[in-house]
């Protein structure tokens, strides 16, 4: 199900793009499963066509769709790996800028801080969530 919060700072097509990406990677949506078209969810999430559309060109920029002229949206084959490995890489560098930062001074409880503060800003979230 996807979920939108308009009084976020986060884009919406942002947030599209990430909700579609969590739902790949979780299997919600299967290798070559159809995306729902513009229209329906934009319908549905109350939102502008056009940010929808947006979300959906910059999936399928990215490999993730393909786009089939009078049938709609489909995955990938390979979204769920083309994901992996992208997630993979984020946290190479991840490690990379981390091993930066240690040398400039940061310290190990900083960085825990840091982790536990965005970590918990996703149970934040949930909790929220689960009281709607």
């Amino acid at each position: 199900m996807i979920t939108i919060d308009k009084m976020s700072r986060t884009p919406i097509y942002e947030q599209l793009i990430a909700q579609f990406e969590a739902m790949i990677l979780s299997g919600d949506i299967g290798p070559e499963g159809k995306l729902p078209s513009v229209r329906q969810l934009s319908q549905e999430l109350g939102i502008n066509p056009n940010t929808l559309q947006r979300a959906y060109n910059e999936i399928e920029r990215r490999g993730l769709c393909v786009s089939v002229p009078g049938n709609g949206r489909f995955l990938s084959r390979d979204a769920n790996e083309k994901l992996a490995k992208d997630s993979m890489k984020q946290t190479e560098r991840l490690e990379e800028e981390l091993r930066s930062l240690k040398l400039k001074g940061l310290r190990k409880q900083d960085a825990l801080n840091i982790i536990e503060k965005i970590f918990g800003e996703d149970k934040e979230i949930s909790e929220t969530e689960d009281k709607l």
